[in-house]
């Protein structure tokens, strides 16, 4: 199972660097947001995965048995799950909003800060 795994957080990584390079702020949205499940995809596998023994202690033990899952991606995973979906919702009334003020989502086109029509900088001083 972990090798399939593999394979789909490396699809997912490759689908979000493709989405991430492109002109539009809508893909680049969905490429960070896979970016993130690929990144929690990933910490999810590098715990192991076993279904056989739960990640608790037993009574008279000071440690987990052998064979158990890791706690500790699993607690980074629900951290970040919450902080991806915060940043999600962050950028996506940050591209709402850049559209209803710019009129696009091509990111080519929102040059309001450097306007086309503007004079060439001095070639030497």
């Amino acid at each position: 199972m972990e090798p399939l795994l593999a394979i789909l957080v490396g699809l997912f990584f490759a689908a979000a660097i493709y989405l991430m390079l492109s002109r539009f702020s809508i893909r680049i949205m969905l490429g960070i947001a896979i970016l993130g499940n690929a990144v929690n995809l990933l910490l999810f596998t590098s715990g192991r995965l076993t279904r056989e023994v739960p990640p608790i202690i037993p009574a008279g033990l000071e440690t987990l048995p052998a064979g158990t899952a890791n706690p500790l991606p699993q607690a980074l995973i629900l951290t970040a799950i919450v902080i991806s979906f915060s940043f999600l919702a962050f950028l996506l009334v940050l591209t709402y909003r850049a559209y209803q003020d710019l009129g696009t989502d091509d990111t080519s086109e929102m040059r309001a800060a450097e306007p086309d029509d503007r004079p060439l900088p001095p070639l030497g001083y």
